[in-house]
């Protein structure tokens, strides 16, 4: 039988106290260094994220599978048009004016039945070699030689054979500057498809030429822009030959305009627009669009982005008052507008004064912080630009039509690297201008850029607006 168990004394208690304190503030700090480290990047040794990762998210909580839910009709494959080709396909054995049997058993068919089975495919593509038998003769006034020409007949050039048509022209800018693949793979396609035999580098030559067939159509895409009340604008990095450039767009729901030029300054997009642009001008907060002489209206998605990111940052600012006022603002400003057919003018027009006020109110908020301080100076510099989208009914709030025009640009650029040339660059802008102007308006690709092209080679004034549609 064991003796009485020992009480520790007052002195024991308080170093053992004291270790436990001292074991906790360690912990505490190791903490605070770990979130530190999770704060500002990856952890030393660690090779950081390359910029196109996306960070990790919660899963999304269980709900309804993707597609439609039940009891909703499906969505089956639209019927052909018309019938090319019709193919009696007989069961075994009825061919031979016998008994249709089970292949399985051999068990003879019984109430036979028609079907109808419709399969839509393409044809294999192949090379088609055309020569042009032409004529020509001299000038007795200019000593100028003239020439006859097919209207599907491209110019000689400098290269008086082994031309590539207009059809195969047109495909491969499609593949390039729409389905965004590389020269080399462009001309894997052509070959693998339709036995069409170019070399990759050949094929930015070609783009050079079918850039300069395509310069009117290219002027008035711009004019049309020029001409709209409503114009979205975004730039976006370019690299030509190792060095930085710009691609900037402007973009109506009918036309957009891309740009290549090595500044990022404001005068590109006022040289694009022109000095009598009358309609309002949709943008980001970069600074190059605040001195241009238009009327404006900033985006909002980008100012709740901003908050955001801001606050992932800043523990401060998250908990701060003004970051949850100015997320709740932001969103009154775009649901308002989603409802604007819900009121009649002298309500909705209160309720807009309301939020320009309460705006005003924010942008005069001051702070020991400086992310509060800087998105308060934001809001207060910006604030008439953030509220113009309320009194125009077909003004959006955000610009996400630029976004939307541009993304294409940015992925063919993270494909390919970028341009060996600014010739070729400049020429890509172009040929992307009016492939999208046209995907934009609905029309069929190729057929539209096979138009144009007929246009300049015959002379005839090529208006994209009259292309023929698919």
């Amino acid at each position: 039988m064991s003796g009485p168990a020992t009480q520790p004394t007052y002195e024991q208690l308080a170093e053992l106290v004291a270790e436990l304190g001292r074991q906790n503030l360690a912990l505490r700090r190791r903490i605070e260094q770990l979130e530190a480290q999770l704060r500002s990047g990856p952890p030393p040794g660690r090779p950081p994220l390359p910029p196109f990762v996306k960070p990790a998210v919660a899963p999304k909580k269980k709900g309804r599978g993707p597609g439609r839910g039940p009891g909703h009709e499906p969505a089956l494959r639209a019927a052909p048009p018309a019938i090319d080709q019709t193919i009696d396909v007989p069961l075994a054995g009825a061919a031979d004016g016998g008994g249709c049997r089970c292949p399985d058993c051999q068990g003879e068919l019984t109430d036979l039945r028609d079907h109808e089975r419709v399969v839509e495919d393409i044809v294999p593509a192949k090379v088609i070699t055309t020569c042009y038998r032409t004529r020509s003769g001299r000038c007795e006034h200019c000593n100028k030689r003239v020439e006859s020409r097919h209207a599907d007949q491209p110019p000689a050039a400098d290269v008086p054979h082994g031309q590539i048509g207009l059809n195969a022209l047109a495909v491969a800018a499609v593949l390039k500057h729409d389905a965004g693949l590389p020269y080399r793979k462009v001309a894997r396609a052509l070959n693998d498809l339709c036995g069409l035999s170019v070399s990759a580098g050949a094929l930015p030559k070609q783009v050079r030429r079918m850039a300069g067939w395509l310069g009117e159509p290219y002027e008035r895409i711009r004019d049309r822009i020029r001409a709209s009340p409503v114009v979205h604008a975004d730039e976006t990095g370019a690299r030509v030959d190792g060095r930085n450039f710009w691609l900037w767009v402007v973009t109506t729901p009918a036309h957009t305009l891309f740009h290549l030029d090595p500044s990022r300054g404001g005068h590109v997009p006022l040289a694009l627009l022109g000095a009598d642009f009358a309609g309002h001008l949709v943008t980001d907060f970069y600074a190059a669009y605040n001195r241009l002489p238009y009327r404006k209206q900033k985006c909002l998605v980008h100012l709740l982005r901003e908050v955001r990111q801001t606050a992932d940052r800043n523990p401060a600012f998250a908990a701060s008052a003004f970051a949850t006022r100015l997320k709740r603002l932001t969103t009154d400003l775009l649901t308002l507008k989603r409802r604007w057919d819900d009121f009649d003018d002298a309500t909705y027009t209160r309720r807009a004064c309301r939020l320009e006020d309460r705006l005003d109110q924010l942008g005069q908020t001051v702070s020991a912080d400086r992310d509060v301080n800087r998105l308060a100076k934001r809001v207060r510099t910006h604030a008439r630009h953030l509220t113009a989208f309320l009194l125009v009914k077909d003004l959006p709030g955000e610009n996400n039509a630029a976004e939307r025009a541009i993304r294409p640009a940015v992925v063919i650029r993270k494909i390919s690297g970028g341009h060996r040339g600014r010739t070729t660059a400049e020429a890509s802008a172009v040929i992307t201008s009016v492939l999208r102007t046209a995907r934009q308006q609905g029309r069929h690709l190729i057929e539209t850029m096979k138009h144009l092209f007929r246009c300049h080679l015959s002379g005839t004034p090529a208006d994209l607006l009259t292309a023929t549609s698919g």
